[in-house]
């Protein structure tokens, strides 16, 4: 089976766009044949439809607060512009879909369409928090990190048991999220709500993406929530362990990401997660430290299994980090690596300006028809190769900025050359004896290959590369 490649999108914003582009109210009951099919052309296995689920107005209200968010939404808007801020998809109110998105009968219709073009569909889940309109804040007010009096970073609950300060849901390492409650997971009771939730959203999907998945560890939340001591000891089993159990009895082909980070990820493997977020492969990456990057690739195999990236919705556009050279580079490695791809919303046209997760439409910018030609073209090769399929291996080429990535099936093999520095560079591989012939290629225009007496002496333009197919040679 092929490794994923993953396609998100942010749902609220290529809703607003696609009732432009038809003139009448969208919703994903009424998303056109021709969209989806162009997804499985384009050999994506799975849709993530980012920010499905019910948001409130308190954390409405938050956003449209956020002096930051204004300046931004009036740039991209101009004045009026923060009319069209919305709530954060991560504060959710409740795992329903949206009214404005078409409620869960036209979430499960597009599920159905997706299936029938062999296409899987993947919904978000907020492990570590909810939002402020979230119910649970009056009716199950013990599932929270609380104080009984005030603290940092806390908020006064009225519920039916009285009153309660409420802490505010974050990463150690930033300050608090103010439109979240923080769920306390040293409770049985929060693991069994949370489980049953997250039950709730693999009934209506193929797979979820689990929004900051290590936060809810048992030594990373204990460190985090030390200052609100509880009056039992914690469970000793890990909650995703227990939780990814339950749902994959009933639905043993779920796919479960974890986005993670601190070197956690092999761990969360371990733990029951098919897929983990590789951040270190983007940051290497997008800092252009090769020699890093080399050694990533080589030592994540066999530990985890990656997700990999060039942009998500919580980075900045790959093209405001790289020239139009490196962006075609860069893409034709990540789409070579072992592992699940992901691609995102605006990535395949040349977006330059990230939008932000409160935006109700997508930062206005015209697409780049060159990055455009470039993504369908390479996308429409992928498929016709054995790259995902069967051996892979990573080819040393001496020289920290060229990678050389080969997938060997019982016929053929397909080589993937890449140079991601700004100079061009030549490298020779061996272990290519007559039996093989270079039966076609897809480069830029000025890198070159020759296979000649076993080896491969192999010219690389600045951010060059070259996708090779190599079939047994007639007798």
């Amino acid at each position: 089976m092929s490794p994923p490649l993953l396609f998100e999108i942010n749902t609220r914003c290529w809703l607003r766009a696609l009732a432009n582009r038809l003139g009448k109210p969208a919703t994903l009951a009424s998303v056109p044949e021709e969209e989806i099919a162009g997804w499985k052309e384009n050999g994506f296995t799975h849709i993530w439809l980012m920010g499905v689920w019910t948001t409130g107005p308190k954390t409405l209200a938050i956003a449209r607060a956020q002096a930051d968010l204004r300046a931004q939404s009036v740039e991209a808007f101009g004045v009026g512009g923060e009319e069209k801020l919305v709530s954060s998809p991560y504060a959710i109110a409740d795992y329903t879909v949206a009214e404005s998105l078409g409620e869960p009968a036209a979430l499960r219709q597009f599920r159905s369409r997706l299936h029938q073009h062999d296409l899987r569909l993947v919904l978000d889940f907020i492990p570590n928090h909810v939002g402020l309109d979230h119910r649970w804040l009056i009716e199950k007010n013990s599932l929270f990190v609380r104080s009984s009096s005030p603290k940092p970073e806390t908020f006064r609950v009225e519920h039916a048991g009285g009153a309660s300060w409420v802490a505010h849901g974050k990463d150690p390492y930033f300050a608090a999220w103010a439109d979240t409650a923080q769920l306390d997971y040293r409770l049985p009771g929060t693991r069994t709500a949370m489980t049953e939730a997250l039950q709730s959203v693999a009934a209506e999907c193929d797979g979820a993406r689990c929004d900051m998945a290590m936060l809810v560890l048992n030594e990373i939340f204990e460190k985090t929530w030390a200052q609100f001591p509880i009056s039992q000891p914690a469970p000793p089993a890990e909650f995703w362990n227990e939780a990814i159990s339950a749902v994959k009895k009933e639905h043993p082909q779920f796919l479960f990401m974890a986005e993670a980070y601190w070197d956690l990820e092999p761990r969360l493997q371990e733990l029951g997660f098919d897929c983990v977020y590789d951040k270190r492969f983007y940051d290497y990456l997008t800092h252009r430290d090769f020699p890093a990057l080399q050694r990533q690739v080589r030592a994540v195999a066999g530990k985890f299994n990656p997700v990999r990236f060039l942009e998500n919705h919580d980075e900045p556009r790959i093209a405001s980090l790289m020239t139009l050279p490196e962006q075609k580079a860069a893409a034709v490695l990540l789409l070579s690596q072992p592992g699940a791809r992901l691609l995102h919303d605006g990535q395949l046209t040349g977006a330059r300006q990230r939008t932000p997760v409160q935006f109700a439409e997508y930062w206005p910018e015209s697409p780049n028809e060159e990055v455009t030609a470039f993504y369908d073209h390479l996308l429409s090769l992928l498929p016709q190769t054995v790259i995902g399929r069967g051996e892979m291996e990573f080819c040393d080429t001496g020289l920290p900025q060229c990678f050389a990535v080969k997938w060997k099936d019982t016929s053929r093999i397909s080589l993937v050359l890449v140079n991601l520095a700004s100079e061009s560079a030549s490298f020779q591989l061996r272990g290519f004896g007559s039996e093989y012939g270079v039966a076609k290629s897809y480069s830029d225009p000025i890198s070159t290959s020759n296979l000649v007496g076993g080896f491969l002496d192999i010219r690389l333009a600045a951010n060059g590369f070259q996708l090779l197919e190599l079939c047994p040679t007639a007798k």
